[in-house]
């Protein structure tokens, strides 16, 4: 199959860069649905081409409309787009941009971390698609400051994440207020119960596509997980680098502070590497993640941050410095390798405290991912068995204590017997 099958205008296909020749699967099946018009909810696994799945339609309806900047139609914003963070916000309007401009479509972001008012200013500028973060959303409309009036279309673009991160309440607020009269489009890579309630709310007859397992790791990843001690993660981290000669590496962490102490123990060892999370500002975040794209920085330590959507190029690597809580971000991390059908390589170092996360991520993804040990580092470490390291005579020491009331009651015990007398 081919893009000009697809009932895309010849100018839009011509304006795709050479090396989109064809469409991915997400695209051939999700395209003419949403030219048609209606909702849909579409399943696909990271990396599958979810953004030009949803953005094609978008920047071919603003042409058939004739909503483009040579015209005089001054009310021209017919699509937004709805992300979870401010870098996929980045990406989507990049990835898109480069397109649309070809064709006299305009794009802007909407995200926090950047200045209001000059937000403001590029409203100014008519854009026919915002590509925006839910809170900068709704702040611009509840003050009246972006017209919404126009909307045809909203996407959601990884509608679990924004569930997760808490901005349904938002979600809700901003699609209350848009057009009755809409099409809504979610696009996910897991679909947990919670989101198919919610879903079933906001979409009307929608149409339903769904590309490969929900919760599924594609197969161009290899992963490998070894079990070592807590304490020996850091120098197996620094020892799995240097024996390679990976371009570039990109470790996933669950703490904003951890993060930042293990990118000094890094670059001590004499890996150039920096940590990007979201007590970072913007402009730290937007020039950390260019410099490890462009290769000025070898090794970039993330927090989840990181984890949806971000695309690197030919990413060879991604190590879970510690395993995710939520079995569905193991999913996300490890599919920022091996994208658009390139090989890739997992790794996630596995304490015994963690294994409870990796029952979950074993049963999440049904997938076997067996550990295994580093010569270099013996496990001395022993499983928790559960039970508490505390001599039950501490904890009936500590409930006399508590069932104390008077200062008294503590005084005698502390005076020996010469002091009573």
């Amino acid at each position: 199959m081919s893009f000009s099958s697809l009932n895309l205008s010849s100018a839009l296909i011509n304006a795709l860069p050479s090396a989109f020749k064809v469409p991915t699967d997400i695209q051939s099946q999700s395209i003419p649905v949403l030219l048609k018009g209606d909702d849909l909810l579409a399943i696909a696994q990271t990396g599958s081409g979810k953004t030009l799945a949803y953005g094609l339609p978008a920047v071919e309806k603003c042409l058939a409309d004739g909503e483009t900047s040579q015209t005089n139609n001054e009310d021209n914003l017919t699509t937004i787009i709805i992300v979870p963070t401010r870098e996929l916000a980045t990406q989507v309007c990049s990835d898109l941009d480069s397109i649309a401009q070809q064709v006299n479509v305009k794009i802007i972001k909407l995200s926090g971390g950047v200045d209001r008012e000059q937000q403001v200013e590029q409203l100014q500028e008519k854009p026919n698609i915002i590509v925006a973060t839910p809170g900068r959303l709704l702040d611009l409309i509840q003050t009246n400051t972006l017209a919404i009036e126009t909307v045809e279309r909203v996407i959601l673009d990884e509608a679990d994440r924004l569930l997760d991160m808490g901005f349904w309440p938002d979600i809700q607020t901003i699609l209350s207020k848009l057009p009755s009269k809409k099409q809504t489009v979610m696009y996910s890579a897991t679909l947990p119960p919670e989101l198919s309630e919610r879903i079933n709310s906001q979409l009307n007859q929608p149409s339903y596509v769904q590309v490969g397992e929900a919760n599924q790791v594609v197969d161009n990843i290899e992963e490998q997980l070894f079990l070592v001690n807590k304490g020996s993660k850091t120098k197996a981290l620094i020892q799995q680098i240097q024996s390679s000669d990976w371009s570039q590496v990109l470790v996933f962490i669950s703490a904003k502070d951890s993060a930042d102490g293990l990118s000094k123990k890094m670059a001590k060892a004499g890996i150039k590497c920096a940590a990007l999370h979201g007590n970072k500002d913007q402009l730290d975040r937007e020039q950390i993640l260019e410099q490890f794209k462009d290769k000025s920085i070898q090794v970039l330590i993330a927090t989840d941050v990181l984890a949806r959507g971000i695309h690197i190029e030919q990413l060879p690597v991604v190590i879970n410095f510690d395993l995710p809580s939520d079995p569905t971000a193991y999913v996300h991390r490890v599919g920022r390798t091996a994208r658009a059908g390139q090989q890739g390589l997992a790794i996630s170092l596995v304490c015994h405290g963690e294994t409870g996360y990796l029952e979950a991520i074993r049963k999440n993804t049904q997938r076997n991912l067996a550990v295994q040990t580093l010569a270099e580092f013996p496990v001395t470490d022993k499983p928790s068995s559960g039970e508490s390291k505390r001599a039950p005579r501490d904890k009936k020491a500590n409930r006399r204590t508590n069932n104390k009331t008077s200062i008294k009651q503590f005084s005698k015990k502390s005076r020996s017997p010469r002091q009573s007398k």
